[in-house]
């Protein structure tokens, strides 16, 4: 029996290494990763430049806390500013970290202010922000509250109509919380024009805009952040997963005038930006920001979704509606997904479940047409047994 907590409902499969697009276990059976741990390996695995970065790294210095100066974390801080809408930066060791960092930024810029009832944060049906006390009442489903005690402060609201999200407002609200790109909640990409909207309304009433790109963020939809491509800036970001690599790392980014409310003693993490930590992020970024980068992950993303679509039209009965943007891509199937995903597996590709019986895809960034065109024979041969099966049953 594990001594582990009985919190995943785990597959029996069991990794023993990596190499590129590709997992294998400890018999050498080797599967195509389309789950990316989902969405944290964006450069594949055994990348040799961070696989350089981490060993040189080790050998120098692991960790020191930040009560000292950390010249890697500095020169992460920096890049991610230059390259982002954001002035300041702060280090986490996960997403949910990242958002528990944005929510208390938000909160304590209008205390700072003197607006102390402004605490509400605007949330959205859909939403997935992490599994802390904070970040699974932002989000509000009732799934991951029930059985944790009751989370005042949080509003939730079904998405896509900007009426609704202004009747929430109030003086009470402190902020907008969401996902650009929804990635647990059903792989939902939202529109530029309501992104801008909600940037609008955000101004209108004074209020902060915070995007939660843990998940579609890091080139993944074909920019370095989902949200650039609707033109709009927030004033807080959570980021994650792809930031690392799988090396545990997480950050939160703000502008200047939102940040400065942060002073000594309101925040703290005792790993977050430690040494060994920001030489993986600093080396993750020498490859995302490379020439070339983001116009890959953007054409792949049109493969991916020109295939998805004419998937969709070979099998209308199994498969419903394509979703995502770039290579963050949902499947809306009508057999259950989880099952689906164990019939992946069997097929050696590997995917991810989510809500909304989404088929999740979410392969690394360095994916090429050749692998999509595999992935996508997969799925088609699985689909097609599928309806084998189906067509027998009835017989």
């Amino acid at each position: 029996m594990s001594a582990l907590y009985g919190t995943y409902a785990r597959s029996e499969l069991a990794f023993v290494r990596g190499e590129g697009m590709r997992l294998y276990t400890a018999d050498g059976t080797a599967y195509l990763d389309f789950n990316a741990g989902i969405a944290v390996n964006a450069l594949g695995h055994g990348d040799p430049h961070l696989v350089e970065t981490i060993k040189a790294q080790a050998e120098k210095l692991w960790h020191v806390s930040n009560i000292y100066v950390i010249p890697e974390q500095e020169r992460l801080a920096r890049r991610l500013a230059e390259a982002t809408f954001a002035d300041k930066v702060f280090f986490t060791n996960s997403g949910a970290e990242a958002l528990e960092c944005a929510i208390k930024t938000a909160r304590r810029y209008f205390w700072d202010k003197g607006e102390t009832e402004r605490v509400d944060i605007i949330g959205f049906a859909g939403s997935f922000h992490g599994r802390t006390t904070a970040t699974i009442a932002a989000a509000g489903n009732a799934s991951y509250t029930e059985g944790f005690g009751p989370m005042p402060g949080y509003k939730h609201i079904e998405p896509g109509d900007l009426k609704r999200v202004e009747a929430a407002i109030d003086e009470k609200t402190a902020a907008i919380l969401i996902e650009p790109v929804q990635g647990e909640g059903g792989v939902t990409a939202f529109s530029d024009a309501y992104l801008q909207g909600l940037r609008a309304l955000a101004d209108r009433h004074g209020i902060l805009l915070i995007f939660d790109e843990v998940q579609c963020g890091y080139g993944r939809t074909g920019k370095f952040f989902a949200f650039e491509w609707a033109g709009v800036t927030p004033d807080i970001m959570a980021v994650a997963k792809a930031i690392g690599n799988g090396f545990p790392l997480g950050a939160c980014l703000a502008t200047e005038e939102v940040a400065r409310c942060m002073v000594p003693g309101t925040h703290g993490s005792t790993y977050g930006g430690n040494p060994l930590a920001c030489a993986v992020g600093n080396a993750v970024l020498d490859r995302v920001l490379a020439p070339g980068f983001f116009e890959h992950v953007e054409a792949m993303g049109k493969v991916l979704s020109r295939h998805l679509h004419q998937l969709m039209q070979k099998y209308p009965g199994l498969i419903t509606e394509v979703r995502g943007k770039g290579l963050i891509a949902g499947l809306k199937i009508t057999p259950p997904v989880r099952d689906f995903v164990q019939r992946l597996r069997d097929h050696k590709l590997l995917a991810v479940a989510a809500s909304d019986n989404v088929l999740r895809l979410l392969p690394p960034l360095i994916v090429t047409e050749a692998e999509i065109e595999e992935a996508v024979a997969i799925l088609s041969d699985a689909f097609a047994e599928l309806e084998t099966e189906s067509a027998n049953a009835a017989q």
